[in-house]
């Protein structure tokens, strides 16, 4: 835990109380083994960062005072369309995919998805939102990402793509003739991207002309045939260093 967030709603006044079977009291405790007026690093989620100096810490919990002193950080502005993937993939790639600074998920049906995944736990609000926070308290960043879940493909790439707003759209599709540093040179990587990566048996014929007929830049990343998991942070983090160069 490399920053400990807390709601807006569990400050009183600028203290932050935690039971002692709270998972950041036992992690402050047992750990971090923090005593009275040693400091933290703390985020509001949604808000600023700071201190927590603690002024009590034990078995029955862990009192600190709370002092906000930097606006949340800037980061990234990357919307990653997801062909819904199997639960313990899911996890992984939401928290790893929070600590490389997407904002903005879309959890979405396609053919080669069971319909069986829309039903797991892990799809859950509250477990997706538990596997977001620990990718922020890795990235050491409070912004929360958003998560949408579509279980129909046409009505999600008719209604919701075209809402998307002006930025470069990219789909990872392994048949195009195009690679990630082509896009760059032709200038078609801008600051937001939004980045659709398909199932681990690829888009079918009729998504990729759904997704082209609305915008998106096909691009190949190669040869070699990588998991779902493994391809989107090769994929983010390409996309972050090529927005490196471009700043240059």
């Amino acid at each position: 835990m490399n920053l400990l967030l807390f709601e807006q709603d569990e400050l009183r006044d600028s203290c932050l109380r935690l039971a002692g079977s709270d998972r950041r009291a036992r992690h402050i405790v047992d750990i971090l083994d923090l005593q009275p007026g040693d400091t933290v690093r703390v985020g509001m989620i949604n808000g600023g960062t700071g201190i927590g100096r603690i002024l009590r810490a034990g078995e029955q919990g862990v009192d600190m005072e709370i002092d906000l002193s930097a606006p949340a950080a800037a980061g990234p502005d990357i919307t990653l369309i997801l062909a819904l993937p199997r639960p313990i993939m899911l996890q992984r790639i939401l928290k790893q995919a929070t600590v490389m600074g997407v904002r903005q998920f879309h959890l979405i049906r396609s053919a080669r998805v069971q319909k069986s995944y829309f039903q797991s736990s892990a799809v859950q609000a509250e477990a997706m939102r538990s596997v977001l926070l620990q990718g922020l308290e890795q990235a050491m960043d409070t912004r929360l990402p958003e998560v949408f879940v579509h279980d129909r493909f046409r009505p999600f790439v008719e209604d919701v793509v075209p809402e998307m707003g002006p930025g470069s759209l990219l789909l990872a599709h392994p048949d195009a003739a195009d690679t990630l540093p082509d896009l760059y040179v032709q200038g078609r990587l801008d600051r937001k991207l939004v980045l659709a990566v398909g199932p681990e048996g690829g888009w079918n014929d009729f998504e990729v002309q759904s997704f082209r007929d609305r915008g998106f830049a096909c691009f190949s990343f190669g040869s070699r045939i990588l998991h779902v998991d493994t391809a989107v942070l090769v994929l983010l983090s390409q996309l972050m260093v090529l927005q490196d160069l471009r700043k240059r």
